[in-house]
């Protein structure tokens, strides 16, 4: 319920329903946009808003859902329902080209059948009866016109219609010539007059030619005369005529005839289209304004996240500007924001979003707001927004104000959301402020939810000080006087009187004139709450500040892992660089010793040149002792990990890693589970592993994973016997790489559950234990998580 009636209107719900109708295809779901009603029940908003949102993702990321042919076929429908009536050629061409239509829509969903399981409930059981198009088609041609061969009869009238045609012309085409050799005729061709085809003749030659006048030209010159040879024959062509007519009537009343039994599921075809068209609208809405559907809940609260007015943001849109986002909670603790601030600050809009966005969301519309915005549902919305003064009901702006507060305070309770712009105005402020605090009062007392406006010091001290509710302020920069339009919560906000009136241009002698009269109090609680709004400028500036050094942070670090990847990738290039420049070394220093024994043999063993040539070798062995040091590190980089295949350094045999325990890695080689040490291993690429070998090892896991099974049931067993299993069982998952199991002990007097437990909770493997839950077994059920 929305109170008053008109609180949708000042919200702006009328100006949301107008623009979405501009994206419908159908008077239908024009009519249908006009029907948006605020809901409460939590399961029909849910469904709307998921229909909605999945044909935002079909307009956004899927193949386009065609919706061309779309007519009202209702009306038609309900026309064929009666007896002895009939349609048209045009109406059953349209009624083809629907169903076509929505056949293809059936198929679009079939094709993706339970990714939109909102949508696909819209025709939920309703089947495809092609032999209503079938039917149609028979009679009815691409053009919406009736096929000449729609029946033996037809073919028959057509085909005399056409002869008689042929004839006709032929005798006037020869008729006309001879008038035209003999200087009869007037200027002009042949032309129709009454329906017939007729010769214009010169009126002083009409006697000179039998037949029969049907018209004359206005200067009495010319008459249009049908020659007596061919007036039986177009009297013919006039009575084949009305047979084709009424062989068509006849035609088309069999037709409506035989589909008079698809009523009810025409109206059912036409009942999909409109709703389509429907969704489809809302969609393309949501779309235009960064729609997101938020999650919903059945608690009264809200909590946007970088909300914006729909309404404003499509304005400043034009002028290439964008909305400032609001952030607002509403809940059990904070229930009531009191919001202030200066004028044109944007108290009233921030107010608006709120209750505009609470309404879209309850009439099943997505909103401009972060996904992660969280939306209750009210059974009530009370708003009290303008000016109602009424001169017929002799209500002043004031009384208007009241008597929306009596009833707010009769009706309110939990389940409604108020909306009240500039609380307490429109009397004299010295009673105004009072009446409006023990108004609030009364309703903080009902728990109801809200956001309301005011300049009042009081209420703002109010809330400071009473459960339930929450001081806000719209942020103004005192510096450049220019409001930031950003809600702040926690804090009131000052009005900027004195400020905005110095800025306009007000007397300095006025402003100072206006400050002796308000008392010192309340110029120290305006002064206080300026400076309390720049300070948060500041934070929010300094938080902006942190923001952006964390986002360089995060970069950062993305950076890094990016070359960390590189470094990895090119890994195996560095080491087989490396080997190969480490059999070279091999190869010179192999090529320097016998060079250097070969002229130790020359030298005969001449001590100086000895000493020589073995100093010129220890220099080089030096060298090559360096770069082989540096081998070793590269090599010592490579990280050996599990999955990998390595060879056992002393002998050719191969194996692929199944697990690294600090120096110790556990090789799988065939059948065979063997425990290395780290250092008797080096990693070989999987191009040098034998395909036979990696394919018998691939067929074992395969097998393993194929017929290993993830419960163990070790119910009826002895102590000994379950340790056992347990072990050899524990010892394949890990090998397979599992991340959970389930052992069945059943639950007895709990002694082999203990004993069980105590095993696993020592298994180096095993990251924890816990229950099966109690309705599938509970304590009798033990669930295992490996590391």
């Amino acid at each position: 319920m929305i109170y008053p009636n008109n609180a949708g209107e000042k919200l702006g719900f009328l100006d949301i329903k107008e623009l979405i109708k501009l994206y419908c295809l159908s008077p239908m779901g024009r009519e249908m946009v006009d029907k948006i009603q605020v809901m409460h029940n939590y399961d029909h908003i849910n469904k709307f808003l998921r229909q909605t949102n999945e044909f935002k993702s079909i307009l956004q990321n899927d193949s386009p859902l065609t919706i061309h042919n779309f007519f009202d076929i209702k009306s038609m429908v309900e026309k064929a329902r009666i007896e002895g009536t009939y349609l048209s050629e045009d109406e059953f061409f349209k009624v083809s080209a629907s169903l076509t239509t929505v056949f293809s829509i059936i198929q679009y969903f079939s094709d993706r059948e339970g990714l939109y399981p909102n949508l696909e409930a819209l025709f939920e059981h309703l089947p495809i009866e092609k032999s209503i198009i079938q039917k149609i088609e028979k009679i009815i041609d691409p053009k919406g016109k009736i096929k000449p061969n729609a029946s033996a009869a037809l073919m028959e009238i057509t085909s005399g219609i056409s002869k008689a045609e042929q004839e006709a012309r032929k005798k006037i085409d020869h008729i006309y010539k001879n008038a035209q050799n003999n200087g009869w005729t007037a200027d002009g061709n042949l032309t129709i007059r009454d329906g017939r085809l007729c010769i214009p003749v010169l009126a002083e030659n009409k006697r000179k030619l039998k037949g029969f006048i049907h018209d004359e030209s206005a200067s009495g010159q010319t008459v249009y005369m049908e020659p007596e040879e061919v007036f039986q024959l177009n009297n013919l062509l006039r009575d084949l005529e009305f047979e084709r007519k009424r062989e068509i009537i006849k035609l088309l009343i069999a037709l409506t005839n035989e589909l008079r039994p698809y009523v009810p599921l025409l109206l059912s075809y036409h009942g999909l289209l409109t709703k389509l068209d429907f969704v489809r609208a809302k969609a393309l809405f949501a779309i235009s304004i960064d729609g997101e559907m938020p999650v919903l809940v059945r608690e009264s609260e809200i909590n946007l996240i970088n909300a914006r007015h729909p309404l404003l943001m499509i304005s400043l849109k034009k002028e290439n500007q964008s909305v400032v986002p609001l952030n607002i909670k509403i809940d059990e603790q904070d229930r009531v924001i009191v919001v202030s601030g200066p004028n044109a600050g944007g108290k009233s809009v921030c107010m608006k979003t709120v209750g505009l966005l609470q309404i879209m969301v309850q009439a099943g519309l997505l909103i401009p707001a972060d996904e992660h915005s969280k939306i209750g549902i009210f059974k009530q919305i009370f708003a009290d927004i303008g000016d109602d003064q009424s001169i017929e009901s002799d209500l002043s702006t004031y009384s208007a104000h009241l008597s929306k507060m009596k009833y707010f305070m009769e009706w309110a309770n939990a389940k409604t959301l108020i909306l009240i712009d500039e609380f307490g105005t429109g009397t004299d402020p010295q009673f105004g402020g009072p009446i409006a605090e023990s108004v609030l009062e009364s309703l903080n007392r009902k728990n109801v939810r809200g956001v309301l406006t005011t300049h009042y010091s009081n209420l703002k001290t109010f809330a400071n000080s009473t459960s339930g509710l929450e001081n806000a302020s719209m942020l103004f920069d005192n510096a450049k006087m220019l409001p930031l339009y950003i809600l702040s919560l926690g804090k009131p906000g000052s009005s900027y009187a004195f400020e905005i009136a110095q800025k306009i241009g007000l007397g300095a002698d006025v402003i100072e004139s206006a400050k002796r009269k308000v008392g010192n109090y309340q110029k120290k609680v305006d002064t206080l709450l300026v400076d309390l709004e720049r300070d948060k400028k500041d934070l929010i500036e300094a938080k902006r500040s942190v923001d952006k050094k964390e986002e360089r942070v995060k970069a950062l670090l993305a950076e890094n892992e990016q070359l960390k990847v590189y470094l990895e990738e090119n890994k195996k290039l560095i080491i087989k660089d490396a080997k190969v420049e480490a059999q070279n070394i091999i190869k010179n220093a192999n090529k320097l010793i016998e060079n250097t024994i070969s002229e130790i043999k020359e030298s005969r063993a001449e001590k100086v040149k000895t000493q020589n040539l073995r100093q010129n070798l220890q220099h080089e062995l030096k060298k090559h002792d360096v770069q082989e040091k540096k081998i070793i590190k590269i090599k010592e980089t490579v990280e050996i990990k599990s999955g990998d295949w390595v060879k056992l350094i002393d002998s050719e045999t191969v194996g692929q890693v199944m697990e690294i325990a600090r120096d110790n890695v556990i090789l799988a080689m065939g059948d065979l589970r063997s425990v290395v040490k780290l250092s008797r291993v080096e990693k070989v690429s999987n191009r040098s592993v034998p395909k036979e070998i990696r394919k018998s090892h691939g067929t074992d896991l395969t097998e393993s994973f194929s017929t290993f099974n993830t419960e163990l049931d070790l119910r009826g067993r002895r102590g000994e016997e379950a340790l056992y299993e347990i072990e050899k069982y524990l010892d394949r998952a890990v090998m397979l790489g599992l991340s959970s199991l389930k052992i069945i002990h059943g639950k007895g007097d709990g002694i082999l559950r203990k004993l069980i437990r105590e095993y696993l909770r020592k298994y180096s493997q095993v990251s924890r234990i816990e229950d099966e839950h109690a309705d599938r077994g509970g304590d009798g059920i033990t669930y295992v998580y490996l590391k």
